[in-house]
């Protein structure tokens, strides 16, 4: 699968809940409509709140990957 370069990186590990996802919409506010935000995230709770996060504001999860205890997302802005 080939994902799309993001438009945005963020760095997220070593953040717990709520701190990654107050991340999340903050960067997401400054980008436009079809880019796409990266998300590095340690924090397992990520996995259920990105997505429902992205669900609820009509966001696209992209894709999500995890690596031992490291977490990875894209998501596209709708």
């Amino acid at each position: 699968m080939t994902l799309p370069e993001p438009d945005l990186m963020i760095d997220a590990t070593g953040l717990l809940c709520p701190e990654p996802l107050m991340l999340v919409r903050h960067n997401l506010m400054d980008l436009q409509t079809g880019q796409v935000l990266k998300v590095i995230a340690t924090d397992p709770s990520t996995t259920r709140d990105f997505r429902d996060f992205c669900r609820f504001l009509n966001h696209r999860l992209l894709h999500n990957e995890q690596t031992n205890d490291v977490y990875s997302y894209w998501i596209e802005k709708g």
